[in-house]
């Protein structure tokens, strides 16, 4: 939980009780000609109050205000009563947050940081985000956003069948109640609400990739989806396996042939209310590929290529929380969210390598390698959001392709898009959120890498030293669009880490959510 207290630090009387376990303030790395850490807003006024020099205590430390750093002081208490402290009364704790340059960046690293050091925790004070100026509500929002995700957990599993915490947006960590200190206008809170709903996106997005796989099949993400969505007050539609071959979905059904699991595609729909829509209120489909285990079916993957495919579910997490996040703060635009279905297994009745499929538009399409199931299962899915929904913007995620995370590691998700307005909004969306875009290009030349003698196109280059393979899977997405404003985010490399990084944990990232929730913010 988040709240707010007004005043600066000398008149935080009224926050000083026995259930304020932390005051956290920031510093900065020295100036030019100085050899000093330098204090923040709210620092000077911290050590006036507690009669500490915390410059020279930081310094100590080992302290240099890089951002992430932080060092906790255990103040002692005095041993006769009648001989008190100077700060007699106030938390007996102080963390020093370095916070870098005070970027958006820095004050995330600088959030997630006091969520790590203050852990357990009933109550932290600080004034880290209480710098004045233009900046200050933006400023706020990183700070948030990053304590929330630095104070993220991930789920534990009690049986085969059942976990301990269900996946729900509502699932919040155990992290302290954070009250930002200073002289905080109503935008400055606003924009902490904003980043709280986003990180509960975030939260979510990393609870359903890091379920596994015995719990989650493709009916189960449905069902949380659908709880989740008619919670909120939510338009919820699932077509199950009757349904989606009377729809003619040859894609995803084929996907889904070799598990004991039907595949499913849910749509999830928000409405803004009348007061919220203008003229410049538009619809964006958010499209999400939902493999909830990808085994690579008969082109059966290697033993440890296997072992992270439980998350190559996220780009339909992203979805979903995209649009149940647009419904919290009342965006001003439509947004409905596509989540395709499906389990990657193999067994007597799994598509092969040769087969040709019908897709839901009619195109058919030759299956070389039946690892490349996420682009079928899109096509299909891209296709129908198309043909039924009308979207103004059509963008997909998916945990798409190796490819896209040799070219680009962990750090930033591939972007494809023939129209410069909506990669630069993206682009702008990514730089404010860290959860950075990098756009590739769409080949013309590569097109004919597709090229099929039996069907309308094949779903992978038939000659692997074509390269490339992100461009591709790109190209052949880009059949399925139907002329829309429409991107395509391969979040393949973005949406896992190996490793523990600041506001980033060890496993499903969630990256997505936040981007598309701040791209929706900003759509004009």
């Amino acid at each position: 939980m988040v709240t707010f207290a007004q005043g600066d630090v000398a008149g935080w009387a009224s926050l000083v009780d026995s259930q304020v376990d932390a005051l956290a303030v920031p510093v900065a790395p020295a100036a030019d000609g100085d050899d000093d850490v330098q204090p923040r807003t709210g620092t000077a006024d911290a050590a006036a109050r507690y009669g500490i020099d915390l410059a020279r205590l930081a310094d100590s430390a080992g302290l240099d205000g890089a951002a992430g750093e932080t060092y906790t002081f255990h103040l002692p208490r005095a041993l006769v009563a009648r001989d008190p402290m100077p700060w007699e009364g106030l938390p007996e704790r102080l963390v020093l947050v370095g916070v870098g340059t005070g970027s958006a960046r820095d004050l995330r690293r600088a959030g997630a940081a006091l969520a790590r050091a203050t852990t357990g925790l009933a109550r932290v004070v600080t004034t880290v985000a209480s710098e004045p100026g233009r900046s200050a509500a933006e400023a706020a929002r990183s700070f948030v956003e990053g304590f929330l995700l630095g104070a993220y957990t991930s789920p534990t599993f009690g049986g085969a069948t059942s976990g301990s915490r269900p996946a729900s947006s509502e699932a919040a960590p155990a992290a302290p109640e954070l009250v930002l200190l200073g002289k905080h206008e109503e935008l400055v809170a606003a924009t902490a609400v904003r980043a709280t709903a986003s990180a509960r996106a975030t939260w979510l997005v990393r609870d359903l990739a890091a379920t596994p796989s015995n719990v989650k099949n493709p009916q189960w993400v449905a069902e949380r989806a659908a709880d989740l969505s008619r919670a909120t007050g939510l338009r919820v539609t699932v077509l199950d396996g009757d349904a989606l071959e009377a729809g003619g979905f040859g894609g995803i059904l084929a996907v889904g042939s070799g598990s004991a699991t039907p595949p499913r595609l849910v749509t999830v729909g928000y409405e803004p209310s009348v007061e919220r829509v203008t003229q410049a209120s538009q619809h964006v489909v958010v499209v999400g590929k939902g493999i909830t285990y990808d085994t690579g079916g008969l082109s059966i993957k290697p033993r440890e290529s296997m072992l992270p495919m439980k998350t190559d579910m996220a780009g339909a997490a992203v979805a979903l929380a995209t649009v149940l996040a647009a419904a919290e703060l009342g965006i001003g635009h439509r947004v409905t969210a596509v989540l395709a279905l499906a389990e990657n297994a193999f067994g007597g009745a799994s598509y092969r390598p040769a087969d040709v499929l019908r897709t839901y538009s009619g195109t058919t399409v030759e299956i070389l390698n039946t690892d490349a199931e996420g682009r079928i299962v899109l096509a299909d899915a891209l296709a129908y959001a198309d043909a039924t929904l009308e979207p103004d913007i059509l963008i997909d995620v998916a945990t798409l392709t190796g490819a896209a995370t040799v070219g680009l590691g962990r750090t930033h998700a591939a972007l494809f898009s023939e129209d410069g307005a909506l990669v630069e909004a993206l682009e702008a969306a990514g730089e404010a959120t860290g959860e950075r875009v990098w756009r590739l290009p769409l080949v013309p030349e590569y097109r004919s890498a597709l090229d099929s003698s039996v069907a309308d196109i094949r779903h992978v280059a038939a000659d692997s030293s074509t390269g490339g393979g992100s461009i591709t899977a790109a190209l052949f997405l880009q059949a399925f669009v139907g002329g829309r404003r429409w991107a395509h985010l391969d979040i393949a490399g973005a949406a896992r880490s190996t490793a523990a990084a600041h506001e980033v944990p060890v496993g499903p990232t969630g990256f997505g959510a936040r981007l598309l929730v701040r791209f929706l913010e900003s759509l004009d």
